[in-house]
């Protein structure tokens, strides 16, 4: 439920008034006392009725960008409110989109100063990167929750949309100081981990589950990145609350800008290149989707009306150049990925029918993992690998997979890279009246 405070020329207010009128909305008319022959209009309206209300009161001739005020309020009780809220809340006219002048407020209403902005990103990026090198799912989630990007991504999006240049430099501006930040402090506290002797200079950051999940970026991590914009865009247009979605589109940034980091302070380009990869896929996914949805939404600069074809693309260049660099940035980050997911499903097929041949009856396979480069030329012995984890039998080893997989994935995309197997042994208790006390000896290798 919104409150309307405008300010109407008393020249005009017969014409607004009588839009109230037809839209059965109950008002206050005051005399103003800060400019003559103007008065102060106030009604309270569904949060869904705004935007229609405004254009409205617009065709009637009102100025609204002089002294237009729309605050969120309680309850209101008025002759003719239940009629409104049937009407647009339960009614023909449902609708849960929110003015563009709302959105923008809310939008801006996420930003934060510096100090808060910055230093909630450092602690953030902290934190995921000791849940990523504890290989702690838990901690890398509470790390998203303190994570401010949220702010930053929908302002960027909605000043795309509505072609509002200081919001466009607001939001790319905190994102890319942000990020930058992030890597640093990162890498900062990798190195004083090291130092410090608390995690190993010898480890194979590379071979930890929650760190090598950002390195190879694939269409899984890109859906989470439009999903994540998508959303934020969505609740931001609605009466939806932003803040869950927050958590979502840090998941998608700070544990890749993390990542990052630790490829940088552990010496591991590959690392460092596909987390970097990874970062800018998801920063540009979110800022896109975002604007995609508020442009499907029907969301428009203020004047964007007035101007037809080719005159619409010269008044508004600066939107049309972002959303260009922008689309550019993507699709040339997905010809980067293309290698890698296109060598990740080979693989995966390589290794199912290794799987399915009969003598691997009682092994199950679990999961199939491709770390290799993002088509920049690192080679093998620089971290490209396929991480297998298979179920057995508790009473059989199967000495000769990792040999058999890797000549299958060598066949089938021509790349030689390391194979690693891991067994995870199954066992089964039969029901007590089935034990016996006989022991079934190894099987033979195979």
């Amino acid at each position: 439920m919104r409150q309307i405070k405008v300010v109407v020329p008393e020249e005009d207010l017969d014409g607004v008034l009588a839009v109230l009128d037809d839209e059965s909305i109950d008002y206050v008319v005051t005399q103003s006392a800060t400019a003559e022959e103007t008065v102060l209009l106030e009604f309270p309206l569904p949060t869904q009725a705004v935007e229609y209300i405004l254009e409205e009161l617009r065709a009637a001739g009102l100025d609204d960008s002089q002294y237009t005020i729309i605050t969120a309020t309680e309850t209101a009780k008025t002759a003719h409110f239940n009629e409104l809220e049937d009407r647009f809340v339960a009614g023909p006219e449902e609708d849960d989109s929110v003015a563009p002048e709302e959105i923008r407020g809310k939008a801006l209403g996420m930003h934060r100063n510096n100090l808060t902005y910055y230093g909630l990103t450092l602690l953030s990026t902290i934190v995921a990167t000791a849940g990523l090198l504890l290989d702690s799912p838990a901690v890398v989630v509470g790390a998203m929750v303190i994570a401010p990007q949220v702010g930053s991504a929908l302002i960027s999006g909605v000043g795309i949309v509505l072609d509002d240049r200081r919001m466009l430099l607001v939001g790319f501006r905190s994102q890319v100081l942000g990020f930058a930040l992030a890597i640093g402090g990162a890498a900062a506290f990798g190195f004083l981990l090291k130092r410090g002797g608390f995690v190993s200079s010898l480890l194979s950051v590379g071979n930890v589950s929650q760190v090598a999940s950002r390195v190879s970026p694939g269409l899984l991590t890109l859906a989470v990145a439009i999903c994540a914009g998508a959303a934020g865009a969505l609740a931001l247009a609605t009466a939806l609350p932003v803040s869950l979605v927050g958590v979502m589109i840090a998941a998608a940034l700070v544990p890749a800008a993390a990542a990052v980091g630790i490829g940088i302070a552990w010496g591991s380009p590959n690392i460092a290149l596909g987390a970097g990869l990874l970062l800018l896929v998801n920063a540009v996914a979110v800022n896109l989707s975002a604007f995609a949805v508020l442009w499907y939404l029907g969301y428009r600069p203020p004047d964007w009306a007035e101007a037809d074809g080719l005159a619409v693309l010269w008044q508004k260049w600066e939107t049309v150049v972002t959303i260009v660099v922008l689309a550019g940035l993507l699709v040339t980050a997905s010809t980067l990925l293309a290698g890698p997911i296109a060598f990740e499903r080979a693989a995966t097929e390589s290794v199912e029918g290794v799987i399915e041949r009969p003598e691997y009856d009682d092994v199950e396979l679990v999961r199939v993992r491709a770390d290799i480069g993002v088509g920049l030329g690192l080679t093998p012995s620089e971290g490209e690998s396929v991480m297998v984890t298979v179920n057995r039998p508790v009473d059989t080893a199967y000495p000769q997979l990792p040999e058999r997989i890797a000549a299958a994935i060598a066949t089938e995309t021509g790349r030689d890279v390391a194979v690693v197997v891991e067994f995870n042994d199954r066992g089964r208790a039969p029901p007590a009246a089935d034990r016996s006390m006989t022991v079934r000896p190894n099987s033979p290798a195979i």
